[in-house]
């Protein structure tokens, strides 16, 4: 019986394809690299060097860089500033200069069958067709055809998409958790069953008295986002991103030994890189911290802007004739609220949630769905519609035949150049997605999860618009992701701080486990259980006298639609002594309770996380072992090639002047 299971399992398995993420080698043989050892190249020392063909002997990214070396430093007119190719682009002597691609990006024969036709042709084969989105990149070819900056970039935004799986899969899991347990959630069913339970306006005058009921939907929604695995999934979060950003230096030592970019820095900077700090660029410091000052004010007035909106517009929709709106002011609120707020980010590239939980959470949704699908439209909309436009106008000038019959160079220049500051959008647009789905996790569970699908996305369409729509950028160098890397980290700090105040004092999490421990009926049983929280609800909300209202936040409505008379009491959620006590409306000690716990779990929160991200950062070695091991091992056989190579350099030299007569003296070896 077992061998017969094991044989319909093999033959299962034998339906499946092998590897199915792994690219195939042996349909497409340019991925292959040659296993030998590297380095720096010096005309002095070319016969270190295995040359067998001068012209392939620097791939094509390596010889554009050259060429653009040289073309920066040429001279062109006598002058003392004539000088460079970039000075030529600013007065207008030429309109433009970049690498050419390596042809078309398509073919009339099959990639299996006929091979590329060019790196570009294999690229988009294998890399920017929408049809290997479940594929590895092939990263050694990205480098080749684009350089090292750009291969990094793709490399990074892989290792993060690669690393959102688990985020999106725990945090699908919370979700879940939420919808499953919505039924036994005590918290719920007691909102849902309040009847009795009259409320107080939420804003003055038209704002009418409603039923705690009414809120049952609401009280549903915020415990799938607020419940008993929100505060684990904070805690991993945070542990997630020092893993993600320990691992990924692993992973860029790894690539950067690859690509021979481990002693890059120290060889270039001396040649290239000498940078000095002048009065001007003091100027430009000053200019750059003016504007951002101004985007601050900006942004602050903003947010005041959105606060006052939000005061003035729930009255206005509680007054509202549709009996839709009249009832839901308050979701209706939040909902135009959040969409203005998605305007202005766009405007000004921010995001400043506020409100409570639901509010927060609202938000989240709407500006990563929203603002995540807008900027993939302009993406990759952008430069197509810019590029359809041009090749309208060649046809109607030159015609379809004219147009085919193009220099490679002029098809590359009616593409879309690449933006002026680089991969500076790309980056900012991850660091971003990176910020909402650890800073404000604990408001939106589902935040990872929507990441993963957009970077999915992401990686195909940045692929589809360098190979296809934009001009072949000029390929540059680069050790690791730069600046980006700090930013990464100084998020996760925040990611701390943020969601331990979002779980302590936007949540509920902190008043139910007083309630559960301290005041009820599982109190001094050491129990926070479902039964321990009956009668949680009334005992958040506190007692008001209607005929306390001042005249200007009266309301119109007297409640007598309730019970038939006009209300005497209302109920609003705080922690308050009743208008008849001693001290009307005081804080009651339950508050100083709630109060002092959502300080401790802020402190003990913060103080535990960040040990757990140190101790991961210690335990986890910027360098693999095993990389090290080949590091020095790699070393050391090229100084004893060098050696042997130099060796007999001087020994053929030594017998080609025995054999032409000539002395020497003193020589080594």
């Amino acid at each position: 019986m077992c061998c017969r299971i094991e044989k319909q399992i093999s033959r299962f398995r034998g339906w499946l394809p092998r590897k199915p993420m792994k690219l195939d080698k042996e349909t497409l043989p340019d991925l292959e690299e040659n296993d030998c050892y590297t380095a720096p190249f010096s005309q002095q020392r070319i016969h270190h060097f295995i040359i067998h063909n001068k012209d392939t002997f620097f791939n094509n990214a390596t010889r554009s860089r050259i060429v653009h070396h040289i073309l920066q430093r040429v001279k062109y007119e006598e002058g003392k500033n004539k000088i460079g190719l970039n000075r030529l682009l600013s007065n207008g002597s030429y309109e433009a200069a970049f690498p050419l691609h390596e042809g078309s990006y398509r073919s009339k024969n099959s990639i299996k069958t006929h091979g590329a036709e060019n790196h570009r042709h294999l690229l988009y084969e294998c890399w920017a067709s929408w049809g290997v989105w479940y594929k590895y990149q092939p990263l050694d070819l990205v480098r080749r055809y684009f350089g090292e900056k750009i291969g990094l970039y793709f490399a990074w935004l892989g290792w993060y998409t690669g690393m959102l799986f688990p985020a999106a899969f725990i945090g699908l899991f919370v979700f879940l958790y939420g919808v499953t347990t919505l039924n036994h959630c005590q918290v719920s069913k007691e909102v849902c069953q309040a009847t009795d339970i009259i409320m107080c306006p939420i804003c003055d005058k038209y704002c009418p008295f409603m039923r705690l009921s009414d809120s049952c939907i609401y009280a549903k929604v915020t415990h799938l986002f607020d419940n008993g695995a929100t505060v684990f999934f904070a805690v991993f979060m945070a542990v997630w991103a020092t893993v993600f950003l320990e691992f990924w230096k692993r992973r860029r030592a790894v690539i950067a030994y690859d690509w021979d970019l481990i002693d890059w820095e120290e060889e270039e900077c001396h040649r290239l890189c000498i940078i000095s700090l002048s009065q001007k660029h003091y100027c430009l410091l000053v200019q750059a911290l003016r504007v951002i000052i101004k985007q601050i004010c900006v942004v602050i007035a903003a947010v005041f802007g959105i606060v006052i909106y939000r005061v003035v517009t729930v009255s206005t929709f509680a007054a509202f004739k549709w009996a839709l709106i009249r009832n839901n002011s308050q979701v209706a609120t939040t909902g135009t609220a959040v969409c203005i707020n998605f305007c202005i980010i766009m405007l000004l590239n921010v995001c400043h949630p506020s409100g409570c939980l639901i509010d927060l959470c609202m938000q989240m949704g709407i500006i990563m769905v929203l603002k995540q699908t807008w900027n993939n439209f302009m993406e990759l909309g952008y430069p197509l519609i810019q590029n359809w436009w041009t090749r309208r106008k060649l046809r109607q000038e030159y015609g379809t035949q004219g147009k085919t019959s193009f220099p490679q160079w002029e098809k590359d220049y009616n593409l879309q150049p690449m933006n002026a500051y680089g991969l500076f959008d790309e980056y900012l647009e991850m660091i971003l997605q990176f910020g909402f789905t650890t800073i404000f996790v604990a408001a939106f569970p589902l935040a990872p999860l929507l990441a993963l699908l957009n970077n999915i996305i992401e990686i195909r369409l940045d692929a589809y618009k360098f190979v296809t729509q934009w001009r072949r950028p000029l390929a540059s160098r680069a050790k690791d992701i730069g600046i980006w890397y700090g930013i990464l980290e100084g998020i996760g700090i925040l990611s701390v701080i943020t969601n331990a105040f979002v779980i302590a004092v936007t949540s509920d999490f902190i008043p139910r486990l007083v309630y559960a421990y301290k005041y009820g009926p599982c109190a001094g049983q050491g129990e926070a259980g479902q039964k321990c929280m009956v009668g949680y609800v009334n005992a958040s909300l506190s007692v008001f006298l209607v005929s306390d209202f001042e005249n200007r936040s009266e309301p119109t409505s007297n409640g007598s639609e309730f019970s038939g008379s006009p209300l005497k009491y209302c109920r609003y959620r705080d922690y308050r002594d009743p208008p008849h006590s001693p001290v009307p409306y005081g804080y009651t000690l339950q508050f100083w309770h709630v109060l002092a716990a959502r300080l401790a779990f802020i402190i003990v929160f913060e103080h535990l996380v960040f040990c757990i991200k140190h101790l991961i950062s210690y335990l986890i070695p910027d360098l693999p072992k095993d990389l090290r091991d080949r590091m020095r091992r790699e070393k050391y056989l090229i100084q004893e090639m060098m050696y042997e190579a130099e060796l007999e350099r001087l020994q053929k030299e030594r017998k080609e002047r025995k054999k032409n007569g000539k002395s020497y003296h003193n020589e080594w070896p």
